[in-house]
């Protein structure tokens, strides 16, 4: 029940994510892209960058503080390897990206936030 609950949270999570991305002009390529070595939540496009984009939700914004790390960055980081090729064209610039989402708060979105 706790799992399910969680899950239908991320999902919230990523579709408010997504909103926010589409209002700051970025265009959605794919959502939950899954590889064999993770999960990309989001992988969107704006004005010749692609960022791959790992969403995470707390229900308290104190949370958040300790929903991303460089164990899970370096889990999304491997998975982008393994599928950027399908979605960045030549001369492309791509990176990493992270938005926080907690309720009665703003996305925080977290600009090339992987640099090994």
């Amino acid at each position: 029940m706790k799992r399910q609950r969680a899950e239908r949270e991320g999902r919230k999570g990523e579709l408010a994510a997504e909103l926010f991305l589409r209002a700051k002009g970025w265009s959605i390529l794919a959502r939950r892209r899954k590889t064999r070595l993770g999960e990309i939540d989001l992988i969107a496009r704006r004005a010749g960058t692609i960022a791959f984009i790992e969403v995470k939700w707390r229900r308290n914004a104190e949370d958040l503080a300790l929903a991303i790390d460089e164990y899970r960055l370096r889990r999304v980081a491997a998975a982008v390897e393994a599928v950027a090729h399908e979605y960045a064209d030549e001369g492309e610039d791509m990176r990493i990206d992270v938005i926080l989402l907690a309720p009665g708060r703003l996305p925080h979105h977290i600009v090339n936030a992987w640099q090994p």
